[in-house]
């Protein structure tokens, strides 16, 4: 999908994604006949059973583990998996523990493995420290494991199918400052929030971000952890703005703490006032773009990171064909283009 983006918003969205960037990840390029070479150096060899299972001819069986199905960014990931299985003809599943325990999702990836009941995995971890062993144990194993969604690239994941998460944050941080600049705002503060702020996702989100606030004349306040009941998120945000003062602009890290900012800017009566910028496009999210309480959102294209992910697997193991990352790139959604937006949800 094309959007009409300022000339701004479009060099910044350019150059974290050319369409869908091809590029090398965590351990490097694996390919199928390489892995078949043997393991003594350390590259992949492909398990038995899954050889035999596809000389065979049998029906493909890919996961995705997702850090917690129940929110709402999960939707739009399984449509898009269920879009690459029907398509290719894969039998495939989103799997995880609901709340983000990172423990429950070892042990559900340790249970698969050692169960030899998938031939392929694409993970999302909430914990890229507590992911790290599983996805070396699926990969000595000789189950080819990538990561989607939120990267663990100190491990040994086969590719990486999502956002440059860093690059992202930076931009966000960038036209927020940009925007600020044009509304004649020269001083003030900016709050930012994040459903998890101990999440590594969410550290590389915020380590952009301080770069691109870098210089600029606002103080950086935050992150601030809402956490991802809606309730108590928006009670976190009320409460940590009714301690602050010279706030002039508002950062949600995700989808979760920015619908509860957004929310508390509106009932706040600080639609216009206060420059707000989000990541992700909930049906919330695109409502208060609409209303202008949301000055602009970024979408990471999730059906994109499910879609590819089942791609990816299915392609080294039927076809041979080299692992490699996809870059699903950032989308700047504002009230010009949201009409040619994916709503995610």
């Amino acid at each position: 999908m094309l959007f009409k983006y300022k000339t701004r918003k479009l060099a910044k969205t350019l150059a974290l994604a050319a369409g869908l960037v091809l590029v090398a990840s965590g351990c490097g390029a694996v390919t199928n006949s390489t892995a078949a070479g043997g393991s003594e150096d350390g590259s992949f060899k492909l398990a038995g059973y899954i050889q035999e299972r596809i000389d065979q001819g049998e029906t493909l069986v890919i996961k995705l583990s997702y850090h917690d199905p129940s929110l709402a960014f999960a939707k739009p990931i399984r449509e898009g998996m269920e879009r690459a299985g029907a398509e290719l003809g894969v039998n495939v599943q989103l799997i995880g523990p609901s709340g983000g325990d990172a423990a429950k999702q070892v042990a559900e990836l340790q249970t698969l493995i050692t169960q030899k009941s998938i031939d392929g995995i694409a993970v999302s971890s909430a914990s890229s420290d507590a992911l790290m062993p599983v996805i070396a144990q699926a990969y000595n194993a000789g189950i080819p494991i990538i990561s989607f969604n939120t990267n663990n690239p100190d491990s040994q994941q086969m590719g990486f199918v999502g956002q440059d998460l860093k690059g992202s944050g930076k931009s966000q941080a960038e036209e927020l400052v940009a925007t600020l600049s044009e509304k004649g705002v020269i001083a003030g503060n900016v709050v930012v929030f994040s459903l998890d702020t101990g999440a590594g996702w969410s550290n590389e989100r915020f380590s952009g971000f301080e770069e691109g606030m870098a210089g600029s004349p606002f103080t950086l306040i935050g992150p601030v952890n809402t956490g991802n009941e809606p309730s108590a998120a928006y009670n976190i945000v009320e409460s940590t703005m009714t301690g602050q003062a010279d706030v002039v602009g508002i950062a949600g890290l995700d989808c979760c703490s920015t619908t509860a900012a957004a929310t508390w800017i509106s009932q706040s009566g600080n639609t216009g006032k206060i420059v707000m910028a989000g990541f992700d496009l909930l049906p919330q999210t695109a409502e208060f773009v609409e209303n202008g309480t949301v000055n602009f959102t970024i979408s990471q294209n999730p059906g994109e990171q499910g879609y590819q992910a089942v791609k990816i697997l299915f392609d080294f193991l039927k076809n041979g064909k080299e692992v490699v990352g996809v870059d699903t790139g950032a989308q700047f959604i504002t009230k010009e283009n949201l009409s040619e937006a994916t709503v995610e949800g």
